[in-house]
């Protein structure tokens, strides 16, 4: 007889705890045990709680390798019989063997109805280093039953495949938000719904009067950002300001020479140059950027309430003076040059040049949100988190470090397909883009402080499991993962750049660096500004009625506009995604602790040091900025892409 202590962890929020009876097996080297329940007097597996039991095996079983747990529903004496089973929430347990030091089994999941999983001890270990038959064979019984729960779908040929789930009720509950979570994102919507609806907002399908009547019909709370942006979205300055700051600062790139189809000449932008120099020689000294909307070319907008709608694909070059200003030089809003496609200028009359730019920024809204938001944070990063799941055990190191950053990823991505947007393509990398010596390009400088910080955590974490460039190679479940990413997230595309097969620590790191940055930073940066930067309707038009003016001196701005009612809704969803709720995790917060080793959680406390230092100094520089830019301060940035 082997009397072991038990220790269980059940989750804290709502619907943690459960009813159910509770055992374990416990799986060593010298044989298993049988189930043994977990059972003390009065209420067990209450939520928050955390539990000690003692258990007695009715033989010694070794070297604890496994633990299997049971949950099953309880059963009341008759005529009562069983209670209908309900779902637990376990955090971790903690086995203490006979005259042994305690192990410590990471868990972090739900169990529902009558269910069972095996655990191993929460030391990360990589394929090559298991040798004992029973934890090579775990490791792969659980892998094949993953592949078997999570399976792949096509939700739209040519774009990442995703999980095979049409609504959040096929949803895995590890996989969806917690009620608390749930609750909050949608009473976050109720106050703009009701206040809408009130004033029939919400089903009004006529245009908008004037410009007076959008202002005056704003229910939102004000925030600076939004309240500059009313003040100011007519500037050629804060136009500019926006392809550095706003919810899509991937695009602009400088321009050392002009596209064929962008004839611009001296003449038209000598007003905004000055005397003393020319369009070639400020190519030439680098002082000129493009934003270039092309992937645009070709989209066939849906008709909105039978009323068709329509879309451009501009160029806009900008200039940035001696002191460091950006400015817009020239719009082309089609990529045709030709006599009823005319380049508008800032010399144009103050209605032709504002409505230039209201294109250009509709252009960039469609391209954010479909290529730089929706596909390249949401979409992929379910790539990767579904081949993770598909691919590596529960101890693998390389899935401990990057589940946290796939929480609540699956849940938003399926809202979004069901209901909110339309999906496409678009690879900008930040370094291909020549623009490191922009200024006032807060993104970009944010941006590679944080990309630097994870770079070092990763670099850390591989480094302690991957001690050369062969143990990568050799790493058989990392290649399967890294493989699968390529064929089910890049579609097997050679040019798109993603590797299919990885050889050494440097690219490895690179690869990690790349995915965690993408679900933390990279989604705050396209996803946090949307409302304050589209709370004021002309800034940013989510379709425009009308067509491209074909020529100068034809402009009505109101006529353009969206409805009131899509201009409402719009409003709404910028609201509930913009909105931080209940349940939030903060960049470098790992309350879920799945890695047990010391080394892990110093590189984790590293980590969480240097992110502390950025947002001091960001939130430092923010306060000698007119508008300060936040979204990419790590007080703000969460973990992971969850709205």
């Amino acid at each position: 007889m082997s009397e072991y202590r038990v220790r269980v962890a059940t989750g804290s929020f709502l619907g943690s705890g459960t009813w159910d009876k509770v055992s374990v097996s416990l799986v060593g080297a010298a044989g298993e045990s049988p189930a043994l329940r977990l059972d003390n007097f009065g209420k067990d597996f209450r939520r928050g709680a955390e539990e000690d039991f003692e258990v007695t095996a009715p033989q010694d079983v070794g070297e604890v390798l496994l633990l299997r747990v049971h949950k099953a529903p309880l059963v009341l004496p008759r005529p009562l019989g069983p209670l209908a089973p309900d779902a637990w929430f376990c955090r971790w347990f903690q086995v203490t063997p006979p005259g042994g030091a305690p192990l410590h089994f990471p868990c972090y999941q739900w169990l529902e109805g009558e269910d069972s999983l095996v655990l191993r001890p929460g030391a990360a270990k990589v394929i090559w280093q298991d040798s004992h038959p029973l934890l090579l064979a775990q490791r792969q019984a659980e892998i094949k039953e993953r592949q078997q729960k999570y399976r792949w779908s096509e939700f739209f040929p040519g774009i990442p495949r995703c999980l095979d789930a049409e609504n959040l009720k096929e949803l895995d509950p590890n996989l969806r938000y917690s009620v608390s979570k749930e609750v909050a994102q949608k009473s976050l919507l109720v106050y703009p719904n009701i206040a809408l609806a009130l004033k029939a907002l919400l089903t009004s399908q006529r245009p908008w009067r004037s410009l007076d009547e959008i202002q005056q019909t704003f229910i939102f709370p004000k925030s600076p950002t939004s309240e500059y942006t009313f003040e100011h979205w007519q500037e050629d300055a804060f136009f500019a300001y926006q392809f550095l700051n706003g919810s899509n600062p991937v695009l602009i790139r400088r321009c050392r020479c002009l596209p064929e189809n962008f004839p611009v000449t001296d003449a038209m932008v000598a007003p905004v140059l000055g005397p003393g120099t020319s369009l070639q020689a400020e190519l030439e000294s680098g002082s000129l950027y493009l934003v270039d909307h092309a992937i645009l070319s070709g989209l066939h907008p849906r008709a909105i309430d039978g009323q068709p709608q329509f879309t451009a694909a501009p160029l806009t070059l900008l200039y940035q003076c001696p002191d460091g200003t950006l400015l817009p030089l020239a719009i082309q809003l089609l990529q045709m040059p030709g006599p009823d496609n005319p380049i508008f200028l800032p010399s144009d009359t103050a209605d032709d040049w504002l409505l230039a730019k209201t294109w250009v920024r509709h252009s960039d809204f469609l391209v954010h949100e479909m290529f730089t938001h929706l596909l390249l944070t949401h979409f992929e990063v379910e790539t990767f988190s579904l081949s993770l799941l598909r691919q590596l055990p529960m101890c693998h190191p390389i899935f401990k470090l990057l589940l946290p950053h796939f929480r609540y990823t699956f849940h938003i991505n399926i809202l979004a397909r069901t209901g909110l947007f339309a999906p496409g393509k678009l690879i900008d990398q930040l370094a291909d883009r020549d623009v490191h010596d922009l200024c006032q390009y807060y993104y970009r400088d944010d941006a590679l402080q944080i990309w630097a910080a994870i770079e070092s955590f990763v670099s850390d974490i591989v480094g302690i499991y991957y001690p050369d460039d062969s143990a990568v190679s050799r790493d058989s479940e990392l290649q399967a993962w890294v493989m699968e990413n390529f064929q089910e997230g890049f579609l097997s595309r050679v040019s798109s750049g993603v590797p299919s097969a990885l050889d050494s620590c440097t690219g490895l790191i690179e690869y990690l660096t790349m995915i965690i940055f993408n679900c933390s930073a990279q989604h705050s940066a396209v996803n946090s500004g949307q409302f304050e930067f589209s709370a004021w309707m002309p800034n940013t038009p989510t379709t425009m009625r009308l067509p491209p003016p074909a020529a100068k001196g034809q402009a009505d701005l109101v006529a353009s506009l969206p409805k009131v009612n899509t201009t409402c809704h719009a409003l709404v969803l910028f609201w509930g995604v913009s909105h931080e709720t209940e349940d939030t995790r903060r960049l470098g917060t790992y309350p879920d602790q799945h890695f047990t080793e010391e080394a892990p959680k110093q590189s984790i406390v590293a980590f969480q040091s240097r992110l502390a230092q950025i947002s001091h100094d960001i939130q430092e520089r923010n306060q000698g900025l007119v508008l300060p830019y936040t979204y990419l301060d790590p007080a703000v940035v969460e973990n992971s892409v969850t709205v």
